[in-house]
């Protein structure tokens, strides 16, 4: 195939079949049939590559696969059901009792809850340390550390941690490093790259961008998505034939469609800041930026979300989000329709306040994810609000 993944992302298909369609057709079926005894025998013993049950593997889902794992540099892939599978899945294949796992703590309310109640149940070890210092992620190290796993950047406070230092800590200490790299998507940040041996994303943010279907992956090495597989092969987190088909043709447009969410969370992100309403503005390709510097060097282009944190609190946040007249209300991001939420009573209301405060999640911080709509009237509508804090 070519050298560059954004025609990968759009010429990679399943074999055709007898009709030589140009469009891959959907391969909705549970189970695929053998012609022979010897045939179905192979497929079991994995002799031959023939389809068994698409619990395990279908075509359409093996082509979303294989344009993911085109536009991340990976080995292998396997697709799950909702990007929390892909986050547990990475998790249970590896961790076992007594294993310990180093997180940041800015990660997503229900990777939160994972890491802190149910990885405890089965005497999984789990800490937090900042990943913006490095001298206390080395001293969070234990004998007994498996995997560090973090999201950059993070939901939704948008911090950037230096991928290229932490591969290389991995590395060292023979861990897996495992990030979620759903904020950046590939085309903006390749995690393997910079050393991750696992890179995982909820698809159904900017990978499908139209907030139509739900999905997740896994990539990385193929030793270690050979275990990921088996494990989710076993326990049946596997994707929908139906969904990856939506999300396989998502990813021919997923490269003109970051540039524009790119282009239009700029704009927006400059406008925001000086604002008299707002405290702070965070961007990971704005100077003002903590990580600015890590940012240019990792990412290609700072994504499509924009975060503020608003003088008023959470009152203000509140009267912001109710005077919005064109952005959506809702949880999702990644849509071609601009999405405005309030973190602290939404997303990450389960967390305390102080493990709100920790990871940057004041009462006033709005999470604004932005869309394709034509960047005048973003502006007009965030303006709108704005004003009328006053």
């Amino acid at each position: 195939m070519s050298q560059h993944p954004q025609t990968n992302a759009i010429r990679i298909q399943t074999p055709l079949t007898s009709q030589h369609e140009h469009s891959t057709p959907l391969f909705l079926t549970s189970s695929f049939q053998f012609e022979t005894a010897e045939d179905m025998q192979g497929a079991f013993a994995e002799t031959n590559d023939h389809n068994i049950y698409s619990r395990f593997v279908n075509p359409t889902v093996q082509e979303f696969i294989d344009k993911v794992c085109a536009l991340e540099g990976a080995e292998d892939g396997f697709a799950t059901a909702t990007g929390m599978a892909a986050v547990f899945g990475s998790f249970m294949t590896f961790l076992s009792a007594g294993d310990h796992i180093l997180s940041s703590p800015a990660v997503f309310g229900s990777t939160h809850t994972i890491l802190t109640k149910y990885l405890q149940r089965w005497g999984i070890q789990c800490t937090y340390a900042n990943f913006s210092n490095p001298a206390e992620v080395e001293a969070a190290l234990r004998p007994n550390t498996k995997m560090i796993y973090l999201e950059t950047p993070t939901n939704p406070g948008l911090d950037v941690f230096d991928l290229q230092w932490i591969g290389k800590l991995c590395k060292e200490k023979n861990i897996i490093f495992n990030v979620d790299n759903c904020f950046a998507t590939p085309l903006l940040q390749r995690p393997i790259d910079f050393g991750a041996d696992l890179v995982i994303h909820s698809a159904t943010k900017w990978m499908d961008g139209q907030g139509r279907v739900l999905g997740g992956i896994v990539v990385g090495k193929k030793e270690l998505i050979r275990e990921i597989y088996l494990f989710c092969r076993n326990t049946g987190p596997s994707m929908s034939p139906f969904n990856a088909w939506v999300l396989s043709k998502s990813l021919e447009t997923l490269d003109v469609r970051m540039q524009r969410h790119c282009d239009n969370a700029e704009a927006l992100a400059r406008m925001l800041e000086g604002h008299q309403q707002i405290k702070a503005v965070r961007y990971p390709t704005l100077p003002s930026h903590p990580a600015y510097a890590i940012a240019r060097q990792q990412m290609r282009r700072g994504g499509g979300i924009v975060t503020f944190e608003l003088h008023g609190g959470a009152e203000a946040g509140v009267k912001f989000m109710n005077g919005l007249k064109m952005l959506s209300l809702t949880s999702n991001l990644g849509d071609t329709r601009s999405i405005a939420s309030h973190p602290a009573s939404t997303t990450h209301s389960k967390l305390q306040p102080e493990e709100r405060l920790l990871v940057g999640i004041t009462p006033g911080l709005i999470r604004i994810s932005v869309g394709l709509e034509h960047i005048t009237d973003i502006i007009a509508d965030v303006q709108q609000a704005l004003d009328a804090l006053v």
